[in-house]
């Protein structure tokens, strides 16, 4: 048996009176007032809280993993307001040196650069290596003509780039793919470093939509000892098959993996993204990447098979014909990023009872460029307070590396719709505090007698708190079924 007793906490959803908390075997076991619980034995750890606010751990319901943790050791263009000064910024990184055989750059936003994107750029910026830049929302990849070539031969196809050298969608996948194929090793290694980072944040588990998603390569890591969140690997058309063959079905918990490792849904990725401009609009713009007569049987084959859809639509357009395909089908499922929405659509949410999955920090991201290419449009772009007014539920994520894996900064976007000092973006679309802070946790507010002991402890109370401080909150701790980790006390 192991037990702590958490002296002297504020719970989050009550009215912050103390009170001791004490955890066994993973579960919350009693809570009572402070000062009246006692170990159980000399074997219980006894914390100090210290009035710290104790609530549910955290969950991001959308991350690619893999890419995030590469993300973190590529080349960082996020702040570069041009083509020019992507390419110099990458040529500063090819003279300092270059670690692998390949220039990787991550986070160009070229929806407001004054020129576009060349591939003579970065041919200049590094003479001789191949060069990949991949975008911000990861559907797209600006590549040189040494990488055009090389990720060809790699992929055994020519890659359809013009004069800009850029690829979108499938194409820019697949190279994002190649470039994730390092040794098996080291990947695992920057994962690690990854869930702690992700744990020093309040952390317990997250939704991991990486589109090459192994169960075997999560046993592998978690046997390892990267057991530090719960993941739930999500299932893509490609490997549809495998998963029926092998009888998985989301929620389902994977042997020998002590609970921390099940199934996630089905992704189906409909349509593209604001940032490379090919969501799918009811003005005609953007691009489907599944006919709706080819999207009803492959949703309902999963959802026969046990897997619960997860359907990537970010358009108005797209969203409406995944909303149908969901009805048609009989089954509910998440909406993820449901940027923009048809008015008639908001409420089909809560009708239907499909979860909106989105992801706040993209509007803040990508306010300037929703302004310029859905103009007119912008009162009903990442609608949240409609949403909720209706009684849709909603999960919040990251879409890590497109923002930070950190619910702290997703809640802020969503409470706030301001950073950096700028005014609110379309204030009246605000989520409340308590619907940001259930979307980002299991769905629990509180912690209560009975909870599995995901836990975070932080200093003040987060749904008191201004979105100013929940971009900075500091975590005390956190804890996946009563184990630390993360711990700062």
């Amino acid at each position: 048996m192991t037990a702590t007793l958490l002296r002297t906490v504020r719970r989050v959803g009550t009215s912050g009176a103390p009170a001791d908390v004490l955890v066994v075997d993973g579960r919350v076991t009693a809570v009572a007032p402070a000062g009246t619980l006692d170990p159980l034995d000399h074997d219980t750890e006894v914390v100090a809280a210290d009035g710290a606010w104790l609530g549910p751990g955290l969950r991001d319901h959308h991350v690619h993993l893999d890419q995030w943790a590469l993300v973190r050791r590529r080349v960082d263009v996020t702040e570069c307001a041009s083509a020019e000064d992507t390419a110099d910024r990458l040529a500063a990184a090819a003279r300092s040196g270059v670690p692998d055989r390949v220039l990787v750059g991550h986070g160009y936003r070229d929806g407001l650069w004054p020129r576009p994107a060349r591939r003579e750029l970065l041919d200049q910026a590094a003479p001789g290596l191949p060069v990949v830049v991949v975008s911000a929302d990861l559907h797209a990849v600006w590549c040189n003509t040494i990488a055009l070539a090389h990720f060809g031969a790699v992929l055994g196809r020519a890659l359809p780039a013009g004069a800009d050298g850029v690829l979108r969608e499938q194409d820019a996948f697949d190279v994002t793919g190649a470039l994730s194929r390092v040794p098996d090793e080291v990947l695992d290694g920057y994962v690690a470093d990854a869930v702690e980072a992700a744990a020093a944040r309040g952390v317990t588990g997250v939704v991991d939509l990486e589109m090459d998603a192994d169960l075997d390569r999560w046993v592998r890591r978690i046997h390892a000892g990267t057991d530090g969140l719960r993941i739930a690997s999500g299932v893509y058309p490609a490997r549809l098959d495998e998963a029926v063959r092998r009888g998985l079905r989301t929620g389902d918990v994977v042997d020998g993996t002590r609970g921390l490792l099940t199934v996630g849904p089905f992704k189906v990725i409909t349509d593209g993204s604001l940032g490379t401009r090919t969501a799918a609009t009811a003005d005609g713009e953007g691009v489907l990447t599944w006919a709706p007569e080819d999207l009803v049987p492959l949703l309902r084959r999963a959802v026969d098979a046990g897997l619960v859809p997860a359907v990537h639509a970010i358009g108005d357009r797209a969203v409406t014909l995944a909303l149908d395909a969901l009805e048609t089908v009989g089954t509910r499922g998440s909406i993820e990023h449901a940027q923009l929405l048809a008015a008639p659509d908001v409420e089909r949410f809560a009708r239907l009872g499909v979860v909106a999955s989105v992801q706040p920090e993209h509007a803040m991201d990508d306010r300037d460029i929703a302004d310029r290419y859905w103009a007119g449009r912008t009162d009903r772009a990442f609608p949240f307070a409609a949403l909720e007014r209706a009684g849709a539920a909603m999960v919040l994520g990251s879409d890590a590396p497109v923002a930070p894996l950190d619910p702290w900064v997703s809640m802020a976007a969503a409470v706030g719709r301001d950073r950096d000092g700028r005014e609110p973006w379309h204030p009246e679309q605000r989520m409340s505090a308590l619907a940001a802070w259930r979307g980002s946790t299991d769905g629990r507010v509180s912690v209560s007698v009975g909870d599995v002991a995901d836990l975070v402890l932080v200093p003040s109370d987060p749904l008191t708190a201004s979105s100013a401080e929940l971009r900075s909150m500091p975590v005390t701790a956190t804890a996946v079924a009563g184990r630390w980790t993360h711990r700062d006390l």
